[in-house]
């Protein structure tokens, strides 16, 4: 507790993973995404020279997706809305606090040092960790706890030792799963208005090699959208998880997203995309899906395409997440909803208490 009151000072840390601010931040942006051991798991002077060779290669490509949304990703200024929203939900239910939420992205501004930097400055009593990827996933989770224990508890510059809590993964929380319900039942109902729509929860991709490693990633989304789908009363017949934003030659999880819109196009149903595993509007959503994967769907014979908006500042969304940092800062360790009542295998499902984290050993 702060010594000058009886206010406690709560730090919450949002984690995304960033994009680009303006065309020439492309090429650092990808330069920094491959970089990254937990994304191109090769050895690091091997990594660093492939890294530069596939940012090059994709950056062209990368501009021209950002030039359709006007030349930058919104992903910043959308997690600063959540940041402030959420700000204000937890100072409603935890009395006698003062709360401030910060922004990080993992491979663009701001970067963890800086926002590390910032959180020392604001100096909290308490602080929480909350990734926004409801999945776990080594390659998004791990990856970002991992850069924050590097620059925010273990360099010198920093050495942040406030008691701090870490949200792990909530893709299966009732609260998640209703939200995300609510935000695709509108659109549902659009859809059966054109004929008995078939609704893909479309999911970031994953290379099959690191899913065979043991990233939890492929059951989390799984357990999501089957949870989700129950909620909205969908028979199996009318849902199906995919996979979308494939990279390389790798074989990745699937099926694709594009996969399954030739699908429906063959059996000529309208299809309702969600994105369930982004909770905020970035490329993935605004170009991927929106333009590129509707105009495959038109190609493909499928009568009818609507797409589900992510949860955003959705009331239901960040009032569930209010209530993780609620049982967070009380010490509750929670059975992980995602392996059946037991606890998380990873000691991250809704809260871990420490006074600087270690990030858990791969699995």
């Amino acid at each position: 507790m702060n010594p000058r009151n009886s206010t406690q000072r709560i730090g919450i840390v949002l984690f995304n993973l960033g994009g680009p601010d303006r065309p020439e931040a492309v090429l650092p942006f990808l330069r920094n995404l491959f970089r990254d051991p937990a994304i191109l798991r090769v050895p690091g002077l091997v990594r660093v020279l492939l890294a530069e060779a596939i940012a090059r290669r994709r950056a062209p490509v990368a501009r021209e997706i950002y030039s359709r949304i006007g030349g930058r990703s919104p992903i910043v200024p959308e997690t600063e809305a959540q940041a402030r929203a959420l700000e204000a939900a937890v100072q409603h239910i935890v009395p006698n606090s003062e709360v401030k939420a910060f922004v990080v992205m993992r491979y663009w501004h701001p970067r963890a040092g800086d926002v590390a930097a910032a959180v020392q400055a604001f100096k909290p009593d308490r602080v929480v960790l909350l990734p926004l990827y409801p999945q776990f996933s080594t390659t998004t989770t791990e990856s970002s706890l991992a850069e924050w224990q590097r620059m925010a508890v273990t360099a010198k510059t920093v050495a942040l030792v406030a008691r701090t809590s870490i949200i792990g993964c909530y893709g299966a929380e009732a609260w998640f799963v209703k939200a995300y319900a609510d935000v695709i039942r509108p659109v549902l109902e659009q859809a059966r208005a054109k004929g008995n729509p078939r609704v893909l929860f479309s999911a970031h991709g994953l290379p099959q090699r690191i899913a065979d490693a043991g990233d939890p990633y492929l059951l989390h989304t799984q357990q999501t959208a089957a949870a989700v789908a129950a909620e909205i009363g969908l028979v199996a017949a009318n849902w199906r998880l995919c996979y979308q934003s494939r990279v390389g030659r790798l074989a990745w999880i699937g099926p694709s997203t594009e996969e399954e819109v030739h699908r429906a196009g063959a059996d000529r149903v309208p299809v309702v995309v969600t994105p369930i595993s982004f909770v905020s509007e970035h490329s993935e959503t605004l170009v991927e899906l929106d333009i590129e994967l509707r105009e495959a769907a038109l190609r493909a014979g499928v009568p009818a395409y609507f797409r589900a908006p992510a949860v955003g500042t959705n009331a239901a969304f960040i009032d569930g997440l209010a209530t993780l940092v609620q049982r967070s800062l009380s010490g509750a360790l929670g059975a992980c909803p995602l392996h059946a009542g037991r606890r998380c295998p990873r000691g991250l499902c809704v809260a871990t208490n420490t006074r600087g984290f270690k990030v858990p050993a791969r699995a």
